[in-house]
């Protein structure tokens, strides 16, 4: 799993709640801000991963398991 990989299940999760990402971040109990675009690399443009208390959050609210979150990753792998 990548960054973007990861990035982009936060956002299909978002999607399939009907809610923006600060909608997903805001029903978590997290800051409405934790999943903006500004957030997901450092100023020295670093990725900056999603912790696993902001994923179990996220799960948590939800309803997912962790199985089924990661039906949300992108299916299109490129070749590596």
């Amino acid at each position: 799993m990548t960054h973007n990989e990861l990035w982009t299940a936060i956002i299909n999760v978002a999607n399939w709640r009907h809610v923006s990402c600060s909608g997903l971040a805001r029903m978590a109990g997290l800051d409405s801000t934790t999943f903006n675009k500004s957030k997901r690399f450092n100023k020295y443009g670093q990725p900056h991963w999603p912790s696993t208390y902001t994923l179990a959050c996220v799960l948590d609210a939800t309803g997912l398991t962790l199985a089924e979150f990661a039906k949300f990753l992108p299916h299109d792998k490129p070749n590596r």
